[in-house]
């Protein structure tokens, strides 16, 4: 909200508070101020001037020499280019010595042998914006009205010394979004009276102009009043009005619609003005749009419209968008002599639906999305109409013609004493109290017997509804900083990190340690997106976005991995080879087709390795990322630290994985993870060299981490290693050979560990070579050569029977 200091003043007095004060006392009671500036940028020494006479320049067919009076009749002769100079004009006038935006300084100057004692002054160069002024202020030098007197300051004229106060209003401060509003706020702030201008109803005289509303839509538009006015006389508003638009970053028209921007930014009201000769009959039907229906709106846009689009219509034709913007139809031009005035309450929410459907955002529809006061929706017309017959010259055509659904109900808070004095700490008497609800203007009387404060809450602020909103608002005026600041005392419980917090630490830290890089992606996908890689949850239904930002994020994803596919094709494309990443996030999955519960939200890890994940050194080879075993090393890395230690690896064959080449990992027969290496035929959809995935549910991995350590003592005795060497069927997987040595072995061993697999010609086809190095070890004792002896050949006698592994 653009709160202009000179029109403020209008309705408060000011004496003595400057804009900075205002901008310091707002901020410290609850509304931020984002800036201050004034509408000067550098002019000095410019007055306004009258054209007497223009000659043709003797020496240059484009240039004119004019003759322009002055302060104190005072003439200056000024050669001037600008082909809409013309006598009697009243124009700015840099003198001598002046200074423009842009540093410029004008000196007195020749021009073709002409003596020029000035410069008249184009718009561009007096540094106004040029989005607030119309087409033809622009082109050539800037014409100012008739009623400029000469010889004063240009910037006294164009109100180029009013200073800006921007304010960053909440939500919930819709009553500040007018400059009554702001001066109810500033009344109260700094205790001031406020002088607010009068309204008095306008009647028809004679004859009436036909007049007919009806409310198909009574939820949408509940409230709606509309009045005509005939003789109109459309022309440019006076330089005030312009200038106090301007100041609110509102571009002036013609005089109709800028006393309907006026009105809306001094009370808060969006008003419309339709040309009353393209109403059919008078009648105004309020209704919702039809499916497909277009509207022309006044930007000249065709909007199609659907049933959640609320049109003010004639009956038949479309006049416009409710609470939005008017129609091209029954905009007011100049030749426009009759208008009907609409103003109106709309419901927020259906505003709001058509403005993001539309994608169409206006002064009006900023301020209905809020909720408007319906209390101020008559007195907004009435203070129209006044102005529109003053500066438009128009007759009132018909009655204030009003339809109306239901009655504001009113609204009453009674406040505690108690309450309050126990939320604000502080012991607040209540004369001030009700003194602070005389300045916010809320009437307000004391019920001693009970101690409470009975407030009658105006419709203009809407954001009181309990008890704790006037707490607020008395905190806010009796000043923040007053208020004692005590220790907090009490019992408090010492914070910690949960389980599943320190388990999602300790995996970033050991997967960063590890060399993989953790990455954020969107949870938005495609559907496609999210069938190409395995889930957790196969039955689980992909949910839509109502409004989604482009079709590449138009579901929740319910797995992680097609984002890291998309990083890691991201980051190949733009030079980076090797990639190491991981991500723990959220997918959502539910199994209703529409929603109706929220779905349930699932934290897992994904992790994607490619290329070299050790890249070659002089005295180092390659490890490439791509291969199973580097990602199953460094899960059994993470799984390790985390105190993970019954786990089993199963083959599997998931959707988007390669069906030789990957496992799923298993917890007391529930699945853990999901681990291998990506299809080719994905992989090559995404650019991607051979590249190992897998994801985790995080889920599940807390449940089955124990979190207390096991410790155990240092050994006493020694060890004894012995080597084994099997050949098996090419279809016996090694943790079932280990899982045979523990078996076989006992409590004397101490640990087994595959080192070596080989398979070719030498051992036969269809046979592998698995080689392993045991490690014996008594806890009472040193084990002899014999007992070692027996019990290693009780191992390979129960690897030859279960598997048929045979000795090498």
């Amino acid at each position: 909200m653009l709160v202009s200091y000179e029109w403020l003043s209008q309705y408060v007095d000011l004496t003595g508070i400057s804009p900075e004060k205002i901008a310091e006392e707002f901020t410290r009671t609850g509304i931020e101020v984002e800036v201050i500036y004034t509408r000067d940028n550098g002019v000095k020494n410019v007055v306004v001037g009258e054209v007497l006479a223009v000659e043709p320049h003797p020496d240059a067919d484009r240039l004119k020499v004019c003759s322009v009076m002055v302060k104190d009749g005072e003439l200056l002769q000024i050669v001037c280019g600008a082909p809409n100079v013309a006598e009697g004009q009243q124009v700015p006038v840099a003198l001598i010595g002046a200074r423009l935006p842009g540093g410029i300084k004008i000196k007195r100057s020749k021009i073709r042998k002409v003596e020029s004692q000035g410069m008249i002054c184009s718009a561009k160069e007096l540094g106004l914006p040029e989005k607030m002024m119309m087409k033809e202020d622009m082109e050539g030098i800037l014409v100012l009205g008739k009623d400029a007197p000469v010889g004063e300051d240009v910037k006294e004229y164009l109100g180029m010394n009013d200073q800006v106060i921007e304010l960053e209003l909440t939500p919930n401060r819709s009553d500040c979004l007018s400059m009554i509003g702001v001066a109810f706020e500033v009344g109260a702030v700094f205790d001031r009276e406020l002088n607010l201008p009068d309204v008095v109803e306008q009647k028809a005289k004679g004859k009436q102009a036909p007049i007919s509303i009806r409310l198909e839509a009574e939820e949408d538009c509940p409230f709606f009043a509309g009045q005509v006015i005939h003789n109109i006389k459309v022309g440019p508003s006076p330089q005030w009005l312009k200038n106090r638009l301007i100041s609110a970053g509102i571009r002036p028209i013609n005089n109709v619609v800028d006393i309907t921007n006026y009105v809306m930014i001094e009370t808060g009201q969006p008003l419309h003005a339709y040309d009353y000769g393209h109403v059919k009959n008078g009648n105004i039907v309020v209704r919702r749009a039809k499916e497909g229906e277009e509207v022309v709106t006044l930007d000249g846009v065709t909007r199609v419209c659907d049933q959640e689009t609320l049109l003010i219509t004639d009956g038949e034709n479309p006049l416009g968008i409710a609470g939005v913007m008017g129609g091209k139809s029954s905009e007011v031009t100049n030749y426009t002599t009759s208008i009907l005035l609409e103003s109106a309450f709309f419901d927020p929410v259906i505003v709001r639906k058509a403005v993001r459907k539309l994608g169409l955002r206006s002064e009006a529809s900023h301020r209905f999305e809020r909720g408007v006061d319906p209390e101020r929706i008559i007195p907004a017309l009435t203070r129209a109409v006044q102005l529109i017959q003053q500066l438009a010259g128009g007759t009132v055509a018909s009655d204030l013609t009003v339809e109306r659904i239901g009655d504001v109900e009113d609204v009453v808070i009674r406040l505690r004493h108690e309450r309050l004095v126990r939320l604000l700490g502080v012991e607040i008497e209540k004369e001030e109290v009700l003194n602070i609800f005389k300045r916010l203007n809320l009437p307000a009387e004391l019920d001693d017997e009970h101690e409470e404060y009975i407030v009658q809450v105006p419709t203009r602020r809407q954001d009181l509804t309990i008890e704790v909103d006037l707490i607020e608002e008395i905190a806010r005026l009796y000043r923040y900083d007053r208020l004692p600041s005590s220790l907090i005392y009490g019992q408090t419980t010492r914070g910690k990190r949960t389980k599943e917090q320190e388990i999602r630490r300790k995996i970033r830290h050991t997967l960063c340690s590890l060399g993989l890089n953790e990455v954020v992606t969107y949870s938005l996908t495609t559907p496609e997106n999210n069938r190409s890689m395995a889930s957790f949850h196969p039955e689980a239904k992909p949910i839509a976005l109502s409004m989604p930002m482009s079709s590449e994020r138009s579901v929740l994803r319910t797995t992680l991995l097609p984002q890291l596919l998309e990083t890691a094709r991201y980051n190949l494309h733009h030079g980076t080879q090797d990639i190491a990443i991981f991500e723990i996030g959220s997918t959502y999955i539910t199994t209703e087709k529409k929603l109706t519960q929220l779905p349930s939200e699932h934290l897992e890890l994904g992790i994607l390795l490619t290329g070299a994940y050790q890249p070659e050194g002089w005295n180092t080879q390659a490890v490439e990322g791509g291969d199973f075993f580097v990602l199953k090393g460094i899960l059994e890395a993470l799984f390790r630290k985390l105190g993970l230690r019954q786990y089993e690896y199963k083959a599997a064959a998931p959707t988007g994985f390669h069906p030789g080449r990957t496992a799923e990992i298993l917890v007391d027969g529930k699945r853990l993870a999901l681990c291998g290496q990506l299809h080719p035929k994905l992989a090559k959809e995404y650019d991607l060299n051979p590249t190992v995935v897998c994801q985790i549910d995080l889920q599940l991995l807390c449940d089955s981490v124990e979190s207390e350590l096991m410790y155990q003592s240092l050994p006493r005795y020694p060890a004894v290693t012995r080597d084994l060497a099997v050949i098996v069927p090419q279809d016996v997987i090694s943790q079932e050979l280990e899982a045979g040595i523990k078996e076989a072995a006992g409590e004397l061993l101490e640990s087994v560990r595959l080192f070596d697999v080989f398979s070719g010609k030498q051992i036969g086809e269809g046979k592998k070579n698995l080689a392993y190095s045991l490690v014996y070890r008594a806890k009472d004792r040193t084990l002899t050569d014999d007992e070692v002896q027996a019990v290693h050949q009780r191992v390979i006698r129960s690897l030859e029977e279960k598997v048929g592994a045979k000795l090498r």
